[in-house]
């Protein structure tokens, strides 16, 4: 886990380390008060990264939406996905996280959204009202977030300083791949925590493929 630290007038102070780790494990540190975000950094296949990158150049855009459970989204992603290299791969790799999330919130089925992206979808830094989301950039730019006491909460969505500009040393960003989960406003007792986080700005020509899942 990283190490987190902040200044404050000459004094270093430590913080608890962030939630963010090499093992799926870390996302069940979702659930501890002092955590509004939790990572499980991983590295996809190169065959399965290639074949996602090559269905981008060529599919129309995709915007798969339904509620699933973990026994019947692999089939229908790769019913939708029919005809791509990447349909096996990914639609069993989803399956996983779908398991994962429904298994860590104890539910049966969880709000699932597959989609391409070639621009940013919510640009401006800002909070979900809802318990929590899990997002996972399969290609592309991943999304970009700030700790809590970078953040100027009154200056949320209104593009001053809150915003903070790419070059900000304050803003982090996950890598494509990464599996986190994003608490939001709506999480109880997190009314104000809600982590703050953006969609990233795309390059020219550059395509994102986003998987987001909501508790049901």
């Amino acid at each position: 886990m990283n190490v987190n630290t902040v200044v404050k007038g000459d004094v270093v102070e430590s913080l608890l380390p962030l939630p963010i780790d090499k093992q799926s494990s870390v996302l069940t540190d979702i659930y501890q008060p002092e955590n509004n975000i939790a990572i499980w950094q991983r590295t996809l296949p190169i065959e399965m990264t290639t074949s996602i990158h090559e269905m981008l150049q060529v599919s129309k855009p995709l915007a798969l939406v339904k509620y699933v459970t973990p026994d019947d989204v692999a089939e229908w992603i790769r019913y939708k996905l029919d005809g791509y290299a990447c349909a096996n791969a990914l639609s069993d790799d989803i399956a996983l996280i779908v398991d994962m999330f429904c298994c860590l919130f104890e539910t049966k089925e969880a709000g699932l959204r597959l989609t391409t992206l070639d621009k940013a979808m919510c640009p401006k830094f800002h909070v979900d009202q809802i318990p929590c989301r899990l997002v996972s950039t399969y290609a592309g730019t991943a999304t970009e977030w700030l700790e809590n006491h970078h953040v100027d909460r009154s200056q949320l969505g209104t593009g001053n300083k809150a915003s903070h500009s790419d070059n900000d040393f304050t803003m982090q960003r996950m890598q494509s791949g990464d599996v986190a989960l994003l608490k939001g406003s709506g999480w109880e007792s997190n009314e104000n925590m809600g982590l703050v986080h953006r969609s990233p700005a795309l390059k020219l020509n550059e395509k994102r493929l986003l998987l987001t899942l909501d508790i049901v």
